[in-house]
C-alpha cells in the first residue's frame, strides 16, 4: 500500500510542477472511437486511451497485449507468459466475453470459442498504426460484448510513393527467471510491400512470431525440467484500394493466419499438447464524404479451423460475417448525428472422440448452431459551444434467438479553457449486452436455447487537466453491475451434470483510474498511471486490486531514445483443479513488480535499431498459479523503410 499511495502522489506533484513540450499520444487531439465521429479531445465526454506510431515503435519486437497492458485500467493476464498461453482480458472487472476489439472499424471474434473472444495473439504490432481504446460499456455504438472495454486498432496506410518496403527483424532469448540460458529462442519477422498508383493504392505483409524456451507449465522444483512449448505463427495480408474519386474511397484485405502452439496438461504435468489454429478473413471498407458528413460501410467474413490435440482431442470450425454501416450528417456546427446499422451472421461445428471410442463423432452441426444479429441504432453528439457537450444514443438488439433488447448511453460533459490550461468534467450512464455464444446455446450437453442476453450498465464520473507545457492528468471513478450473467451450474450433482443458465444474481464492480504525463522541453517525459480495482468477490479471480504503470523516457541525442518502464501488480487470488482431490481450491497469487528497458536509434531515414530488456531484475512471479512466467530477457532487432 505504501507504494500505491507514494506512486498517486508523485503522479499529482510531477504533473503540477514539471513543464512538458514532447508530444505525447496520450495527448492527440482528436478522438473517434467513443462516438465514431472525429471529435477534439475537448469535446468527447470521455477519457480515452490512445497509443500513436511513435509508442509502438518504440514497443517493436513486443506483442500488442504486451504494450496494452501498460496502460490504465488494462490487465491482460497471460502477457508476460510463454507465447502459446490463452490471454485474459481483466478490465473494470471484467472479462474477454466483455471487450470488444475492431481492426480497422470492424469487430473481431471467434465464434467457436465459448467466449466469442478474439486473441490478440494474431495481431503483429509492427503492422499497426494506431490503437484507440474506450473504456464502459458501448454497446450503442459496438453491439454485443461491449461491457468494459472496446479496442480499437488501425492498420498502417499504403505509401503515397509507387513502391515501398518495409522490413522488422527481431530476435531475442526466451527463458524463465534464474535461466541462465541466453539462447535465441524469440523470432519475429515481418516484410510489407505498399504504394500508390494514381487513385489505386495497394499493401501487402508477411509476417511470423516463433518461440521457444518456456514449458507452458513451471516445474515443480528447479531440479526437473520440463520441454519447452514452442508458439509458432503465420500471417499475410493483402489489401487493395482506389481512390474513385477526392470524397470516395473503397479498399478489400485478404488475410490468412496459421498458428501451433504447445501446452502441457491440466494436471500440472509435462505433456506433448498441441492446439493448431487457421483463420482467412476478408472484408472491406468503403467512405463516401459528402458535403455535411461522411457514409461508411465495414464488413468482414471470417472461416476458423481449430484443432487441440491432447487428452481430449477436439475439432472446431466456424464462420461469421459481420457488417457496420452507418451515416455520419452535421446537421448544424452543434448537432451531429449517427444513423446505423450492425449485422452479424455466425454458425460452428464442433466433434470430439468420445471416452472408450478412436473417431471423431460431431457434437455441434452449423445446421443447428447457428444465429444472426441485426441491430439499427442512433447517436447524436450536441456541442453547445460554451463548453457543454452532449453524446447520447440508442441501439435496438433483434437476435434470432430471443427477444429484442434495448441499451442507451448518455455522456454529458464540460470542458473549459482558461488560457494554455483546459479543464473538462464527464460523467455518464451506459448499457451494454452480451448474447450468449454458439456454444452456450447449442451444445449438445451444455447448451441451454433459454439463454437471455447479459446485461451490464457503467456509471463513470471523472476529470482531465491538461495543459500545453505542463502536460495532463485524469482522474476517473467507474460503478459497474451485472444481471442475468451466464453462468455454468451443476443441475444433477449426483449424475455430475451440468448447464449454462442466466443467474437471478446482480454483481458489481468498481474502481479508480488516474493517469498522468509529464515532459520536459525536448529531452525526457515520464507517464504513469494507477488502477484500483474492487470486482464482485465472485469474478475477483487473477484482478489486481492495485496496479501501477509507470515510464521514463530520455532522449540520448536527437534520433535516439532509451526509456525506463516500470510496472507493480498487488496480490490476486487464483484458482486451481486439484487433480489429486478432484477439488477446486483458491490460492494467493503475490504481488510483484517488474522494470524494463527499451532502446530505439533512427540512423537514418531508412534505417532503425532497436533493443529491450523484459524483466531487468529477474523478478519470479506467477500470472496464472503453477504456468511459467518469463524472467530476464533480451530483444534485438532493426527496422528498414525504403
Amino acid at each position: 500500500m505504501k507504494k500505491v499511495f507514494f506512486f498517486a502522489l508523485l503522479c499529482s506533484y510531477g504533473n503540477a510542477v514539471i513543464s512538458q513540450n514532447l508530444p505525447t499520444e496520450q495527448q492527440l487531439d482528436t478522438v473517434v472511437i467513443d462516438s465514431k465521429t472525429p471529435l477534439l479531445n475537448t469535446e468527447s465526454g470521455k477519457v480515452v486511451v490512445k497509443i500513436g506510431p511513435e509508442t509502438i515503435k518504440m514497443s517493436q519486437g513486443s506483442s500488442v497485449a504486451e504494450l496494452l497492458n501498460e496502460q490504465a485500467g488494462i490487465e491482460i493476464n497471460g502477457a508476460r507468459s510463454y507465447d502459446g498461453q490463452n490471454p485474459g482480458y481483466f478490465i473494470r472487472g471484467g472479462s474477454n466475453r466483455q471487450v470488444v476489439i475492431m481492426v480497422d472499424g470492424v469487430q473481431l471474434n471467434d465464434a467457436s470459442q465459448i467466449a466469442n473472444d478474439y486473441d490478440l495473439r494474431l495481431l503483429d504490432l509492427s503492422s499497426i498504426e494506431s490503437i484507440e481504446v474506450l473504456k464502459g460499456a458501448s454497446s450503442v455504438l459496438y453491439g454485443s460484448g461491449a461491457a468494459t472495454a472496446v479496442i480499437s486498432i488501425r492498420t498502417k496506410k499504403a505509401s503515397k510513393k509507387p513502391f515501398g518496403v518495409n522490413l522488422a527483424s527481431t530476435l531475442g532469448t526466451n527463458k524463465a527467471s534464474g535461466d541462465s540460458n541466453t539462447a535465441i529462442a524469440m523470432i519475429t519477422n515481418r516484410a510489407a510491400f505498399d504504394g500508390s498508383l494514381g487513385r489505386f493504392f495497394y499493401s501487402a505483409e508477411i509476417s511470423n512470431r516463433y518461440t521457444d524456451g518456456l514449458s507452458a507449465i513451471a516445474p515443480p522444483d528447479d531440479d526437473t525440467q520440463f520441454e519447452a512449448d514452442t508458439f509458432n505463427r503465420y500471417d499475410g495480408r493483402v489489401n487493395l484500394g482506389v481512390q474513385l474519386t477526392e470524397k470516395i474511397r473503397f479498399s478489400q484485405f485478404f488475410s490468412f493466419n496459421k498458428y501451433k502452439s504447445g501446452f502441457d496438461d491440466f494436471s500440472y504435468t509435462d505433456a506433448d499438447h498441441r492446439t493448431i489454429s487457421e483463420q482467412f478473413r476478408s472484408g472491406g471498407n468503403f467512405e463516401w464524404q459528402y458535403g455535411k458528413g461522411t457514409y461508411v460501410f465495414n464488413d468482414s467474413f471470417t472461416r476458423i479451423e481449430r484443432a487441440i490435440e491432447s487428452g481430449f482431442p477436439a475439432l472446431y470450425d466456424s464462420q461469421a460475417y459481420s457488417f457496420d454501416t452507418y451515416l455520419d450528417h452535421r446537421i448544424s456546427d452543434k448537432i451531429r448525428l449517427l444513423l446505423g446499422l450492425n449485422g452479424n451472421f455466425s454458425k460452428m461445428n464442433a466433434s470430439t472422440i468420445p471416452f472408450g471410442e478412436d473417431d471423431f463423432v460431431q457434437q455441434v452441426d452449423d445446421e443447428t448452431a447457428r444465429f444472426t444479429i441485426v441491430d439499427p441504432y442512433l447517436n447524436a453528439v450536441f456541442l453547445s459551444g460554451f463548453g457543454l457537450n452532449l453524446n447520447a444514443g440508442i441501439r435496438l438488439n433483434i437476435h434470432s434467438e430471443y427477444d429484442m433488447h434495448l441499451v442507451y448511453n448518455i455522456n454529458p460533459s464540460y470542458s473549459v479553457k482558461l488560457g494554455e490550461n483546459a479543464l473538462k468534467l464527464l460523467t455518464s450512464y451506459s448499457t451494454a449486452y452480451i448474447t450468449p455464444s454458439l456454444f452456450q446455446l447449442y451444445d449438445p450437453v451444455y447448451g441451454n436455447k433459454e439463454l437471455k442476453p447479459e446485461e451490464n450498465r457503467t456509471i463513470e464520473a471523472g476529470v482531465e487537466f491538461s495543459n500545453k507545457k505542463l502536460g495532463e492528468l485524469s482522474a476517473v471513478y467507474f460503478n459497474r453491475k451485472e444481471d442475468r450473467f451466464i453462468d455454468f451450474v451443476v443441475t444433477d450433482p449426483d449424475q455430475f451434470l451440468y448447464q449454462y443458465q442466466n443467474s437471478a444474481e446482480t454483481f458489481e464492480a468498481s474502481g479508480l483510474e488516474v493517469t498522468a504525463s509529464i515532459n520536459s522541453g525536448k529531452r525526457w517525459n515520464f507517464n504513469a498511471n494507477y488502477t484500483y480495482t474492487v470486482p464482485d468477490e465472485r469474478f475477483a479471480l487473477r484482478i489486481p486490486e492495485h496496479k501501477i504503470n509507470g515510464s521514463f523516457g530520455y532522449r540520448l541525442w536527437k534520433a535516439g531514445q532509451i526509456i525506463v518502464n516500470y510496472q507493480y501488480l498487488s496480490s490476486r487470488d487464483d484458482v486451481f483443479f486439484n487433480p489429486d482431490t478432484f477439488e477446486s481450491e483458491t490460492v494467493n497469487l503475490a504481488s510483484y513488480d517488474l522494470v524494463g528497458l527499451k532502446f530505439r536509434s533512427q540512423l537514418n531515414d531508412e534505417i532503425a535499431l532497436f533493443a529491450s530488456v523484459f524483466n531487468v531484475f529477474d523478478t519470479k512471479y506467477e500470472e496464472l498459479y503453477r504456468y511459467q512466467t518469463r524472467g530476464r530477457n533480451y530483444s534485438l532487432g532493426f527496422s528498414l523503410s525504403l
